[in-house]
């Protein structure tokens, strides 16, 4: 047998088992990407502790690169995860898992990489997809990546607050673990931090997502003055919360 023979063939394929893995008809899809190793990024550039906003502006971009790349209708990013929404129709790829989740993670990685100073560490990101039946499902599903981002965000200021009264990452960390939502915020209040005054972004994540509008122009054919419909791409960092939150998807993913 040589390689040439379509039996030979059609055996090395059979060993791509996953290659035939796609998301299901009539399915919505979600691609959850999560930066790698994303604590010796943060180190190595210096960035501030716990939110740095040249971090935010580069997921954001990664953020918008994917979208425009696989034709995300959402998006949504805090700390060093984004996820992406698309519609049932969508069918880059012919849906195929394998190819979804690498393309994605390769754009993710290159697009992160391009906005850093020479000399910068490598930077790499996962990717996974999250399967839903309808809208309904994709609103809980970027509530509870909100309600992370909440999480997210009341753990790193306080750890990173505890730090910076001389605990070690052990005891920081090992306080943290004894303490509910309440302790921390009122700790962190009496560590002169507010935290329902912080910034948006921070609690909730910035979120990407196309917005209609009109474009004057000249038609090149009658010299006529026109007006045409276009889309654009942009950034949200004032996400609401919980009933606004869940309308603000619901009105984007079903229009």
């Amino acid at each position: 047998m040589t390689e040439t023979d379509p039996q030979f063939e059609a055996r090395m394929r059979a060993g791509e088992y996953f290659s035939a893995t796609r998301v299901p008809p009539g399915m919505w899809a979600v691609i959850r990407l999560d930066g790698r190793s994303f604590h010796r990024v943060c180190t190595e550039l210096a960035a501030e502790r716990p939110y740095d906003e040249r971090l935010r502006d580069r997921m954001v971009a990664v953020t918008r690169a994917v979208m425009e790349e696989l034709g995300g209708v959402y998006a949504c990013t805090h700390s060093d995860e984004i996820s992406v929404a698309h519609r049932p129709t969508w069918d880059a790829f012919d849906r195929r898992v394998e190819k979804l989740v690498s393309i994605s993670a390769s754009i993710a990685g290159a697009e992160f990489a391009r906005g850093l100073p020479e000399g910068a560490p490598r930077c790499a990101f996962d990717a996974r997809l999250w399967v839903g039946a309808n809208v309904e499902d994709v609103v809980d599903y970027f509530r509870w990546r909100q309600s992370d981002a909440g999480r997210c965000a009341i753990n790193a200021w306080t750890y990173w607050t505890m730090r910076g009264q001389g605990m070690t990452a052990d005891q920081a960390t090992t306080e943290l673990d004894r303490r509910d939502f309440a302790w921390k915020n009122e700790w962190l209040f009496q560590h002169g931090i507010n935290f329902n005054t912080l910034p948006a972004w921070q609690k909730r994540g910035a979120a990407v997502y196309w917005e209609a509008y009109e474009k004057e122009g000249t038609d090149p054919r009658s010299g006529v003055r026109v007006t045409a419909r276009r889309r654009r791409l942009i950034t949200d960092l004032e996400l609401p919360l919980k009933e606004r939150y869940a309308e603000l998807i619901l009105n984007l993913c079903a229009g």
